[in-house]
């Protein structure tokens, strides 16, 4: 998981345990991450539709959404795009050999990642 959508999910969450909003500054203390990054990936979720930006010196971010209408996985693939489900890890059209040496892990771990961010929705983590 990238820092970006480490970031998009836990700022969603700490903005959604906040009445009055969360600014950039709280998010990235309780982040250890840039102010910057931080901005740049909240943006992202405003222009989303998941959160609202409001300026000033009493400005921060609130959810556009209620948390239980929010999953994971929607703001994963926000950030990252869509989790792509491929059935050979080296991207081969043709298999030399009759099943798989690796046993498609790697296409299982991506099933389960991406049902397991389905699963997820804000509300569970308030």
């Amino acid at each position: 998981m990238s820092e970006a959508a480490s970031i998009a999910l836990h700022g969603v969450i700490l903005i959604a345990r906040e009445k009055q909003g969360m600014n950039v500054v709280r998010i990235a203390e309780s982040t250890s991450t840039s102010r910057h990054h931080v901005a740049k990936v909240m943006q992202r979720l405003v222009k989303s539709g998941y959160l609202v930006s409001h300026r000033g010196p009493r400005g921060g971010f609130e959810l556009k959404k209620k948390p239980e209408e929010i999953t994971f996985l929607e703001i994963y693939e926000t950030i990252e795009g869509a989790i792509e489900i491929n059935t050979c890890p080296m991207e081969k059209p043709v298999c030399p050999f009759d099943k798989c040496i690796l046993n498609n892990v790697t296409s299982k771990m991506s099933e389960e990642f991406r049902e397991y961010l389905r699963n997820q929705t804000v509300d569970q983590y308030l």
